[in-house]
């Protein structure tokens, strides 16, 4: 079912976090749902267990126009509590109206950018910085560097080393695409690129920005740009020919810079919650 939802919609069905879940078995009290019509699965919801919960649902595209979606909206309402958020993924017109009908406002974007693997800015490292590929040794450091960056983004900030394993664990994971800066003072930025495979996946096989840092003391300095620029040529000599990422239209200054460095975009996924604000 997530396959048929991703093909028709043209987006992932689900948030990497909620199917990583998923494949590790549904471990720990976060809520999942389904819906059944004669035996079939045509449905399926996740509530987070957090005390701000995190929700998204879907339903199959062969049973949409029957009620199913704006009635388990209803029922994720009901599980989470007044203070739910819920994504709807790629900014669809149904499920935005969904959302809408069921008095919910959008309070925040999170989009996808592109650009080709095609005139490629030139890397410029601010002075006396290196650059090294990932190795397990360095996960406490990223860890913290990776809570200190995104600390007005819980969903990235608050992974922990358990959520760092099981994606280092994945098939695509590459060390050589997941670089790591350091200058006198130890880590001060990283470049984790990801490569999506095949017709399976809705954007086809294309190179991701999957996670990008720089530490406060970095700054103003460049070396995000520079950072940029290496994952970039790392994903044009594997052969690749188009180059995507995910940003929060809060975070301004990234918004910024990878528009400045060549990329547009293309799709968002809107979060809904009952209050505006």
């Amino acid at each position: 079912m997530l396959d048929r939802v991703s093909a028709a919609d043209g987006v992932s069905s689900l948030s990497e976090h909620t199917y990583l879940h998923l494949l590790a078995g549904a471990p720990g009290p976060d809520r999942h749902g389904l819906v059944r019509v004669d035996g079939r699965i045509v449905g399926y919801a996740f509530v987070s267990a957090d005390d701000d919960p995190v929700a998204e649902f879907l339903v199959d595209p062969s049973a949409r126009g029957e009620g199913i979606g704006a009635r388990m909206l209803a029922e994720i309402v009901d599980a989470g509590g007044p203070r739910v958020r819920i994504w709807a993924h790629g900014q669809l017109p149904a499920a935005e109206a969904i959302a809408m009908s069921a008095g919910m406002h959008p309070v925040r974007r999170l989009c996808r950018y592109t650009r080709p693997l095609t005139e490629l800015p030139a890397v410029a490292l601010p002075a006396g910085v290196t650059v090294r590929r990932f190795t397990t040794d360095d996960a406490q450091a990223w860890l913290a560097l990776n809570a200190e960056a995104f600390v007005d983004l819980p969903d990235q900030g608050s992974w922990t080393r358990a959520d760092l394993d099981e994606r280092l664990a994945q098939a695509w994971f590459d060390p050589e695409g997941f670089l790591l800066a350091f200058d006198d003072r130890g880590l001060v930025g990283f470049h984790w690129t990801k490569v999506h495979g095949g017709a399976a996946h809705p954007h086809g096989r294309t190179g991701e920005v999957y996670v990008l840092a720089v530490a406060g003391r970095a700054r103003g300095t460049g070396l995000g740009s520079a950072l940029t620029a290496m994952g970039l040529h790392h994903l044009e000599g594997l052969g690749l020919s188009t180059v995507m990422l995910y940003v929060d239209l809060q975070n301004t200054g990234a918004v910024a810079m990878y528009e400045r460095l060549g990329f547009v975009r293309a799709d968002c996924d809107v979060q809904f919650a009952l209050s505006p604000g």
